[in-house]
């Protein structure tokens, strides 16, 4: 029994290219199909675009979380073992684990005949927006035997997005999440790792849906589909390579164009969330302060009661590597009731 991806009781999340309503793409991590079904047989059929890495889908089946290694190109079936369910009833959460390293085209389900195909549950009423790096997409996170230590070796089998603090925050708030989040991006274009040499930058990628050149070109988010009432901002960690000309000349030429410039993001964010709160943060990831100070002065001088800088307990002063699933945690807790303390009407 095929269940094809418009399918009036599958509930999406995400920032999601629509275009083929059979054949959605997802490309930011956190994005997400939710069913919940009867049977004991479930398949599912993607079709994969690799730019680099390994890749890998996040599986939850009835609480229990396994990963789904993808072809690197086309098509392909991937069966997931169902066992037999208190009420006969299962519910699965399938969800992109990783950032533009690939992106994947959902192309349905498969059940058991006679199965049946239930209300998904009610959707969240908060909702949160993660603008990020590959903090907030949650890479390397899984190599907790790494905590607090640089990387191992890895080819992408260690990311997943369930574990990214972006994703952990939503949950402790019982939020919605659309994880605009990037490994390697800085602010600016021509900065930062993501794309090398021909650097991409928030700048840029924070309005697509499409931004990885490997794919073709660039498409627009249309920003009617989703309103957040928390957005979060963690851009400045990135944003010292090649140089951490923020660190070195402070009241320096680039350091005053990175400050204008992130003025202006946070204008345009604002101009499209009227009534969102704007929380500008960077992470426990070793980075240098002066980078949190310009983060503060831009706030400061906007003069919005609800735009606000927040700085962790141990901010910049963490992992030397990415962030693991404990440091995850502890920055989701941090936030999470930093978000609450704010009073936002959700």
């Amino acid at each position: 029994m095929r269940i094809w991806p418009d399918h009036e009781k599958l509930q999406y999340s995400g920032r999601i290219d629509w275009q083929d309503p059979k054949g959605p793409v997802f490309v930011f991590p956190c994005t997400s199909v939710r069913m919940r079904f009867t049977g004991e047989k479930l398949n599912i059929t993607v079709k994969n675009q690799k730019a680099y890495w390994e890749n890998y889908l996040g599986c939850i089946l009835d609480g229990e979380q396994t990963k789904l290694r993808l072809p690197d190109h086309g098509e392909g079936v991937i069966e997931i073992p169902v066992k037999p369910a208190d009420g006969g009833v299962h519910e699965v959460l399938l969800f992109k684990r990783q950032d533009a390293c690939h992106e994947v085209t959902f192309l349905g389900f498969e059940l058991a005949d006679g199965a049946e195909i239930l209300d998904p549950p009610q959707r969240p009423e908060r909702r949160i927006e993660v603008y990020g790096d590959s903090v907030s997409a949650g890479e390397v996170s899984e190599a907790v035997e790494y905590t607090g230590k640089a990387d191992p070796e890895h080819n992408g089998e260690y990311s997943n997005s369930w574990y990214s603090y972006a994703w952990l925050t939503a949950r402790k708030l019982g939020a919605q999440i659309h994880d605009i989040a990037q490994g390697g991006i800085a602010l600016l274009d021509g900065t930062g790792w993501f794309n090398a040499p021909d650097y991409i930058g928030m700048e840029t990628v924070w309005k697509k849906v499409h931004y990885q050149p490997a794919f073709g070109p660039a498409s627009e988010w249309d920003f009617s589909e989703y309103t957040p009432q928390a957005v979060v901002v963690a851009i400045g960690q990135n944003d010292s390579h090649p140089e951490d000309y923020m660190k070195e000349a402070y009241e320096g030429e680039r350091g005053a164009r990175w400050r204008e410039a992130y003025r202006r993001l946070l204008d345009s964010i604002r101009g499209t969330y009227p009534e969102a709160w704007i929380i500008c943060i960077t992470t426990l990831l070793e980075h240098d302060p002066s980078w949190d100070r310009a983060i503060d002065e831009v706030c400061r001088a906007a003069g919005d009661e609800r735009i606000r800088h927040y700085l962790f307990r141990r901010n910049g002063r963490g992992t030397p590597g990415h962030l693991r699933i404990p440091e995850a945690e502890e920055m989701a807790q941090e936030l999470s009731a930093y978000i609450e303390s704010l009073n936002i009407e959700w």
